[in-house]
């Protein structure tokens, strides 16, 4: 998700806690990219032809690499501290113990383990392409993909990425990575349910307050009203983020080699125990450890979901 301004929301969150309030086509991992396991990087035309799945290569349960792509839920933003990624806690290749991340499982298994955290804050799906391209650079034996959340938090519900745009953009960067790296497996994650996050965070007064800066306003704005107009958009953008989570199935389903997790993450209920406490929005470090558990099932299951 799209952090807010970093200097409004700083003073906000400052003020109140200073008050006393808590609240091209080689096999994967062939050599190339850092020697480090659970090492976070930020990445600072005609359409392809249909895919074509390889019948003959089975699912990987114990993939030696892992890359992340996505956006601030898989840096973890706010989850460690206000206004900054905690890659750490990072559901997909952070390295704390109590997230127990996909990468972190892989580990223990698998112990020359290695992973690169390509994820940006703020990053849309139509960024994806270029994270998909950074990715190949280290021929991860996975890459997961957790996006779309800030096509979705937009200024208003008409600003929204239309699904067609986004089905194009995503299907661009999945064509890409299955082309360039055809050994490698693709697990792809569901977006929140934003409203469910809307209807849990607007019960924190801190939360409400630096929502107002700018937190993903499509959903979150005016966060009490009960009127009609705020319903009807707030139930616009639930209706688009299941339109993009049925795109990412659809298209993750032309390939063999791709696990969609069926909506599970949407499904998610996540509750106040699993938001961070700088803006109750994004997950902390338990609600990132949700994420994981969700995803590892999914990414480690003897069939997909």
């Amino acid at each position: 998700m799209r952090p807010m301004p970093r200097r409004g929301l700083a003073l906000a969150v400052g003020a109140v806690l200073l008050g006393g309030c808590t609240v091209s086509g080689s096999p994967p991992d062939g050599g190339r990219g850092e020697p480090s396991a659970h090492t976070s990087h930020s990445a600072s035309g005609p359409r392809s032809p249909s895919p074509k799945p390889s019948p003959t290569r089975p699912w990987n349960v114990r993939p030696p690499s892992v890359a992340a792509l996505g956006d601030s839920i898989t840096r973890g933003f706010d989850a460690c501290s206000p206004l900054s990624d905690c890659p750490d806690v990072s559901w997909s290749t952070g390295s704390r113990d109590k997230v127990d991340s996909v990468a972190h499982r892989l580990a223990a298994t698998v112990p020359a383990t290695r992973s690169w955290n390509l994820a940006q804050s703020g990053a849309l799906v139509a960024d994806l392409p270029a994270q998909a391209e950074a990715a190949a650079a280290h021929r991860p034996a996975m890459v997961t993909v957790l996006i779309g959340a800030n096509d979705a938090c937009t200024a208003t519900t008409a600003a929204m990425t239309s699904t067609a745009d986004f089905r194009a953009d995503f299907a661009r960067a999945l064509s890409y990575l299955h082309r360039v790296l055809p050994a490698t497996q693709v697990l792809v994650a569901s977006i929140p349910d934003l409203k469910r996050l809307w209807s849990v965070g607007r019960t924190n007064v801190l939360g409400k307050q630096v929502w107002k800066l700018g937190l993903c306003p499509s959903m979150l704005h005016d966060a009490d009203s009960r009127s009609a107009a705020a319903q009807q958009r707030r139930d616009t953008v639930r209706d688009r983020v299941i339109a993009y989570n049925k795109v990412l199935g659809q298209v993750c389903g032309q390939y063999e080699r791709c696990r969609y997790d069926g909506g599970a993450v949407f499904a998610y209920p996540f509750g106040t125990d699993d938001l961070s406490r700088w803006d109750w929005f994004h997950p902390n470090e338990r609600g990132q450890a949700q994420l994981a558990r969700i995803l590892a099932r999914v990414a480690f299951g003897a069939s997909p979901p």
